[in-house]
């Protein structure tokens, strides 16, 4: 009997193909859906992606490589990522060019990364034009390869720092979790990406709520600060399959301390050093008149999504719903009404005594 050679399963690997986010897929009209409340994606979110996957194994991360399941199969920020060939992502966003403001390709723990990710800047740079921003992965980097991304056409970068102290980092994405991630040179990253891109073109992404007191996060956000960088705050919600999968979700009201901190020492309206902490490390001041920080609670700006800029939005990475459900909306991607914003000064204890 002739033997019958089955052929290998199609297994898509960067720089060819690339994982999108689901709402980008929308965007794009890749996939059908509608945003709550008519939000909008205005960056267009993108994920290297290699059959054998990520070599991190981040606790809190859905694409860590102990989560059973292939690399393109397993959820990251709790949804899918479906995964298009280059060429038809590339005439997807031509199309739909007019909806975006920003790309933002990010990187994963492969050795083949940042090759990779300086050709798609390349032909991102060269065959769409829009602004790109990239989500760095320092352990696939040197501090000298910093330069090249922008060199090859990169606006902005980022270090996804995710903790707010070393120890936090080693027990979360080192040692602790058997991953090769090191605190270190993390920051080494972020101090040259900060050095390298210049001021406020440098981000750092912080997660609040994953075992850290306020006033350590808040130092951090100053240290970040002090670069010349600036913070791209989330709110810790349990990724399915994770090794956090059953940990609780930030409580509301850190978070929306947190958020107003970040905002305030962003903007360079406020310091660590002039705030204040009760013994716990929960904010009690923001260090500004009651008068000026009520009015920007008022204006909502705060409490809406950290990312990089774009169009003349404070952030064209908005990331609808990324850190949390519509139903307990924690990075509103849109302008707060008056009804989320009672909400707000709700979870803030906002004229409690």
């Amino acid at each position: 009997m002739p033997v019958i050679n089955n052929p290998p399963p199609f297994r898509p690997s960067s720089p060819d193909h690339l994982q999108m986010s689901l709402a980008a897929a929308m965007t794009l009209k890749l996939k059908e859906g509608l945003f709550y409340r008519q939000a909008r994606l205005y960056c267009l979110n993108l994920l290297l992606t290699y059959p054998d996957g990520c070599r991190g194994n981040c606790s809190y991360c859905g694409l860590q490589k102990s989560r059973d399941g292939s690399f393109t199969e397993k959820s990251f920020i709790r949804v899918s990522w479906p995964t298009y060939d280059l060429e038809t992502i590339i005439q997807k966003t031509l199309e739909n060019r007019h909806r975006l403001h920003r790309i933002c390709l990010s990187m994963i723990t492969h050795p083949r990364a940042l090759e990779d990710t300086l050709m798609l800047i390349r032909r991102f740079r060269e065959e769409v034009g829009l602004p790109i921003s990239v989500l760095m992965n320092p352990t696939s980097m040197q501090t000298a390869d910093v330069a090249a991304l922008k060199q090859a056409g990169a606006q902005m970068a980022a270090v996804a720092l995710d903790l707010a102290d070393e120890a936090l980092f080693d027990r979360h994405r080192g040692a602790g979790t058997g991953g090769p991630h090191r605190f270190d040179h993390y920051w080494a990253l972020l101090t040259a990406t900060a050095e390298v891109f210049g001021k406020n073109k440098a981000g750092c992404h912080l997660i609040c709520g994953l075992g850290e007191r306020e006033e350590d996060l808040v130092q951090r956000i100053q240290a970040v600060r002090d670069l010349g960088a600036r913070t791209h705050l989330f709110s810790f919600y349990p990724e399915k399959g994770s090794r956090l999968a059953e940990a609780p979700a930030c409580p509301e009201g850190q978070f929306r301390r947190v958020q107003l901190a970040r905002f305030l020492i962003d903007n360079d309206l406020s310091h660590s050093r002039v705030m204040a902490f009760d013994p716990e490390g929960r904010i009690r001041d923001f260090g500004l008149p009651p008068e000026d920080l009520e009015q920007w609670i008022a204006s909502g700006r705060p409490f809406m999504t950290s990312g990089c800029p774009g169009g003349g939005m404070e952030a064209a990475c908005n990331r609808p719903f990324g850190d949390g459900p519509p139903s307990a909306i924690r990075s509103f991607p849109f302008q707060p009404e008056e009804e989320d914003l009672d909400r707000i000064k709700e979870q803030l204890g906002w004229g409690a005594p």
